[in-house]
């Protein structure tokens, strides 16, 4: 009888609440990949070149949270630099861009701090910031040059899944979308396009999904 009420006893802690809690107070990180899929668009002399487009990309992902509640958490997003090819169906790809996407969400965790599955939704401010962009031996070709991206502002919501799978370990997926847009500026020669300094709206404004594993502090 005795051994009998050691092994519930030790079943009991296993499934009780506290071995897989978020709870106030606490602190955990998230790495894995995350996968950008803009859903683009231009305006401009882009646009009018038809078939814009702008290549997905996978890259290592962050998330630093912290439960101002139990339900209540603050999640801050990075990521490695982001890599993508531009191009148009009148061109092909013409350039590489580079971005990082820092984002900050206020989120809600459905369940209590007992619970093993947390679902949870979240908004929150993205800032995009553009580096490293140039146009390719096909946009040279086409006498393009001095490429630029405005940094952007927006608005994000996300979804999420954390499964915890012991006190300390969680594994997670999860999906954002970002309001990204900017102003992209170039300049011609001629060769293709009547020779001037060029001005563009992009809409980029991706969908990002994540697949990480998390450690709690």
């Amino acid at each position: 009888m005795k051994k009998l009420t050691v092994a519930a006893l030790a079943v009991t802690t296993l499934l009780s609440g506290s071995a897989f809690a978020h709870e106030a107070g606490e602190f955990f990180m998230r790495a894995g990949s995350a996968t950008v899929r803009p859903t683009e668009g231009a305006g401009g002399t882009l646009g009018s070149l038809g078939g814009f487009s702008v290549t997905n990309n996978t890259q290592l992902g962050l998330t630093f949270t912290y439960m101002a509640t139990d339900n209540i958490g603050v999640e801050l997003l990075a990521a490695t630099p982001f890599r993508h090819k531009v191009g148009t169906a009148t061109t092909g790809d013409i350039a590489t861009v580079h971005h990082l996407p820092p984002t900050l969400m206020a989120q809600w965790y459905f369940g209590d701090s007992g619970s093993k599955f947390r679902p949870y939704i979240g908004a929150g401010i993205n800032y995009t910031t553009f580096f490293n962009n140039d146009f390719n031996d096909t946009g040279e070709g086409l006498g393009l040059s001095d490429l630029s991206l405005k940094d952007s502002w927006g608005v994000a919501g996300q979804v999420g899944l954390d499964y915890l799978i012991n006190r300390d370990w969680l594994l997670n997926m999860s999906v954002w979308y970002m309001d990204i847009d900017t102003e992209v500026k170039y300049k011609s020669n001629g060769a293709v396009l009547p020779a001037g300094r060029y001005s563009d709206n992009v809409r980029l404004d991706p969908w990002v999904f994540m697949f990480s594993a998390g450690y709690r502090f």
